[in-house]
């Protein structure tokens, strides 16, 4: 069945100079004021990803294609870093431990590599082990093709679940009528791997013909958000709509999330991309905004520092420069208020193994929350 969008029901559109509108959506609340910023680290231009290690130091990846090891407020460059082709959205993205890092020491990054098939650069999952300040053992678990020269869409966050496969996304690459909907093509999916790069034998598409065997779920456009929920253990991913239509979803085995198909944003010139927004077959958003804060980082809170965001959602608002508390009850949002307001653009945001909450802003660097 297909669900027609109205201007009237779902978004009042830019092209007559308004705002777009998503009508009865939880309103956000102003923030509350209950803990401190404390600087981590600073001198980090466009910080992407970071990693809290067993001693309590971070490792912070920075688009440019630096990894930093900052201890104490110092940053010292990681050496032996692979080629990274930064151009537009492209750089190094994410940076994961392995579950058992104490006892194996893998590290797993995301970035956009030129590799060797066409001009220019698709996204690449390596994972490394960290020795005297610089990489070793460094594999290749992961390349996505074809390369293209296309600056946008290279996603990519990094997460394990429970059993120890490794998730991590790419977005479309900028060809959304080409890319998610085709499980034979790269770019617009979620991929499970074996921790050593090997394609598990129950993926969903694992013998159909022409398939990448490595895709766990497709139709998504920009995925910059991901994290394991403590509870279920489900793999949630939020990802970059249009103009409006971000969203969170809960990452579902060979399910469709409908991009471009379904959607509930608009082109960046205001026109329509599709005028459904359901369609049978299609996975339905757990939450969407309208208008677009442009999503970046996601981390479940846990642990007892802040007792009043225990089991919420927090989401970095690129666009309007705060986070996000997102409280959730039965997998809905009931409640969002801001964190951090006026900030700059988050980036990411995680929950150190210290139990405080870390997050980046482009620009400034690394900030610690510090409740009062």
């Amino acid at each position: 069945m297909y669900k027609i969008s109205s201007f009237l029901v779902f978004l009042l559109f830019i092209s007559n100079g308004k705002a777009q509108v998503k009508e009865n959506d939880i309103p956000i609340e102003n923030e509350v004021v209950k803990y401190t910023f404390e600087p981590v680290a600073t001198g980090i231009i466009i910080p992407w990803g970071m990693v809290m290690l067993p001693d309590g130091t971070l490792l912070v990846t920075e688009k440019s294609g630096k990894l930093f090891h900052v201890k104490n407020g110092v940053n010292t460059e990681v050496k032996n870093m692979p080629k990274v082709y930064t151009r537009g959205q492209g750089g190094l993205l994410d940076i994961a431990l392995h579950p058992n890092y104490e006892k194996n020491r893998w590290i797993y990054m995301t970035f956009s590599s030129e590799g060797a098939e066409g001009e220019g650069a698709n996204t690449k999952l390596i994972r490394a082990k960290l020795a005297d300040e610089g990489l070793t053992e460094i594999q290749e678990l992961y390349k996505a093709t074809p390369n293209t020269t296309g600056p946008n869409h290279f996603g990519s966050r990094i997460a394990f679940d429970n059993k120890g496969y490794v998730y991590f996304s790419i977005g479309e690459r900028d060809k959304k009528f080409e890319n998610p909907q085709d499980i034979n093509r790269d770019g617009g999916k979620v991929y499970r791997l074996h921790d050593d790069g090997k394609i598990p034998a129950d993926n969903p598409f694992v013998g159909k013909s022409g398939a990448k065997e490595a895709i766990f779920s497709y139709g998504h456009r920009n995925p910059q958000g991901m994290t394991k929920n403590p509870i279920t253990g489900d793999i949630w991913t939020h990802e970059h709509g249009p103009q409006g239509g971000d969203e969170i979803n809960i990452i579902k085995k060979g399910a469709n999330y409908g991009w471009p198909v379904i959607t509930y944003g608009i082109n960046y010139d205001g026109k329509i991309i599709s005028d459904i927004t359901e369609k049978e077959g299609m996975e339905q958003p757990l939450y969407y905004w309208v208008p677009s804060i442009a999503p970046g980082g996601m981390v479940f809170v846990t642990g007892d520092r802040y007792p009043d965001w225990k089991g919420q959602l927090l989401v970095g608002a690129m666009k309007f420069k705060y986070l996000e508390l997102l409280k959730l009850k039965d997998n809905k949002v009931i409640k969002r208020q801001k964190i951090a307001t006026d900030i700059g653009r988050v980036r990411n945001v995680i929950q150190g193994h210290d139990g405080y909450i870390y997050f980046a802003v482009e620009q400034k660097g690394i900030f610690k929350i510090i409740p009062n």
